[in-house]
C-alpha cells in the first residue's frame, strides 16, 4: 500500500532531463508532494480508487511551483510517466526566441522587480519578462549548441509562443532544453495528472551498466542546484 499512496519507483528513461536527472537513475518518487493521486496498479495502470471529482486526486493540494521537478502522466498517454521542469503556472505568459526562454509570471510587473535580478528582466511593451528565469539556480539547463536552425529541426525549440499558461495547468520543459518532448509540443499538464515530484535516487548506473556511486542517496532538490557531476 505504500506504493499507491506515499513513494513510487520511477526510472529515468531518457535524456530530457539531463544534466539534472540522468538516464539510469532510479527514483523514488514523492506522492504526496501535489495532493495524493489516484492510485494505480504498477504497470497495468489500472486505477484502484474512484476518482469522484474527475481531478485524478483523492485528496487535493497546491500544485507545482515554478522550477519544480515534476512527474506526471503524458497528456498523450497517460499511462506513461514523464519527468520534466515546471517553468510557468497558470496565468503566466512565456515565449522562446532564439532558444531563450522569457516568463512574466502572473503576478505582474511589480513582483517582477521585486523578485528578479534586474539584470534579468526585460520590457516588451510596457510587459516586464524575465530571461531565462531558472538557469542560475538550476545549472543542469542548458542548450545544444550542435541544434542550429538549419529546417530539420521544430521551429518550437528556437522559437515559441508566446502563449498564457491555463488556469490549473502547468508548462513543463526538460533541462535538456534542445533535446525534449515537451510542453511545446503537446500543451500543458492539468493537475489531474500531476503525480508528484521525484524524492531521491536509491540507484543509478550509467549506459555501460557502470554503477554511479556518488548519486546513489542523493537528495533531488539538493542534487538539481549542484553543477553536475556528468555532463554530456
Amino acid at each position: 500500500m505504500v506504493i499507491f499512496f506515499v513513494a513510487q519507483a520511477f526510472v529515468i528513461p531518457s535524456g530530457s532531463m539531463k544534466n539534472t536527472l540522468l538516464i539510469g537513475d532510479h527514483l523514488f518518487v514523492k506522492k504526496f508532494a501535489y495532493g495524493v493521486p489516484v492510485p494505480h496498479i504498477p504497470w497495468l495502470e489500472i486505477p484502484v480508487w474512484p476518482d469522484s471529482d474527475g481531478d485524478g486526486h483523492i485528496i487535493d493540494a497546491e500544485g507545482p511551483k515554478r522550477g519544480d521537478i515534476v512527474i506526471f502522466r503524458y497528456p498523450r498517454n497517460e499511462k506513461i510517466h514523464y519527468v520534466k521542469r515546471c517553468v510557468a503556472v497558470g496565468g503566466d505568459i512565456l515565449f522562446l526566441r532564439d532558444k531563450v526562454l522569457y516568463l512574466h509570471p502572473h503576478e505582474g510587473n511589480d513582483y517582477i522587480v521585486s523578485n528578479y535580478p534586474k539584470e534579468k528582466i526585460v520590457d516588451i511593451e510596457g510587459m516586464l519578462f524575465v530571461k531565462n528565469p531558472y538557469r542560475e539556480e538550476f545549472p543542469g539547463i542548458h542548450n545544444d549548441p550542435k541544434v542550429i536552425m538549419d529546417g530539420m529541426q521544430p521551429i518550437e525549440i528556437f522559437d515559441f509562443g508566446p502563449v498564457r499558461v491555463e488556469e490549473n495547468h502547468w508548462f513543463m520543459m526538460g533541462d535538456n532544453r534542445d533535446h525534449s518532448n515537451d510542453s511545446r509540443f503537446w500543451g500543458t499538464v492539468p493537475y489531474r495528472l500531476v503525480v508528484g515530484k521525484p524524492w531521491f535516487i536509491y540507484f543509478s548506473w550509467d549506459e555501460n551498466y557502470l554503477i554511479r556511486w556518488d548519486r546513489i542517496g542523493r537528495n533531488i532538490e539538493t542534487l538539481e542546484r549542484e553543477p553536475p557531476n556528468y555532463v554530456e
